[in-house]
């Protein structure tokens, strides 16, 4: 399938926003989320979106991936400006480029960490050998090799966090969006699990966190802050 480019765009930037804006409707009442938002992020990059609750934070990250669509502006990722997708090329888009990590964590109680990793190549059409290889492999890889077979019940936070980093990176994507990935946990989990963040990102994946913890934000190569869904600054660090 042939995702439409950007022609005649400034496509500089692994990510580029471009003038987005986004407006929720209370009612009749318009609620402006991101207000004429620009941005550029390089492939390779840990960028922190940092601001209160309500200030355009996690609008931007749904957005980045392809869970909502901007009111105006437009959007690229890897020279494909995803405002022009179709439903069906979005959900392709998401499936082989973004990994989401979500502050509840978004496990299902039901299934064990296993299979709640397996889930998303069930649906990618994977056989089930190689679903279990992979979400046992990545487990391991963020520390619980030894809890594969317990639900989320059975695990502490930091621990569901990590499987839901699993289940994030199981479709191998080039970009992971996380949400306050570290709102629910104590300081010494989520250390932790910014540690973790922070060691992917040196493998390669583009992370782009929103959070409103100026220790999160510590972990990051730029902080964008935000304010009423528009940018106050941009600090290099």
């Amino acid at each position: 399938m042939r995702l439409p480019r950007g022609e005649g765009m400034e496509t500089a930037g692994f990510i580029a926003l471009k003038e987005v804006e986004k407006t929720f409707f209370l009612g009749k009442n318009p609620v402006p989320a991101v207000r004429n938002f620009s941005l550029t992020v390089e492939k390779g990059e840990l960028l922190c979106l940092v601001g209160p609750s309500g200030c355009g934070k996690s609008t931007l990250l749904n957005l980045i991936g392809g869970l909502d669509r901007p009111t105006r502006g437009n959007i690229l990722v890897g020279g494909t400006d995803i405002t022009r997708l179709g439903e069906n090329e979005l959900c392709l888009y998401r499936r082989r480029q973004i990994g989401f990590v979500f502050q509840s964590f978004n496990l299902l109680p039901q299934f064990t960490a296993l299979e709640n990793v397996e889930l998303p190549l069930i649906f990618a059409g994977m056989e089930r050998q190689e679903r279990l290889r992979l979400a046992r492999e990545l487990l391991e890889r963020v520390g619980l090799g030894e809890r594969l077979l317990h639900r989320p019940t059975e695990l502490s936070g930091g621990q569901q966090q990590r499987v839901a980093i699993a289940r994030a990176l199981v479709n191998r994507p080039a970009i992971l969006l996380a949400d306050e990935p570290t709102g629910n946990l104590d300081t010494a989990s989520g250390g932790e699990i910014m540690a973790l963040i922070k060691s992917l990102n040196e493998e390669g994946i583009t992370c782009i966190i929103a959070t409103h913890d100026r220790e999160v934000a510590a972990y990051a190569h730029r902080i964008v802050v935000l304010r009423d869904g528009a940018v106050v600054r941009i600090e290099e660090l």
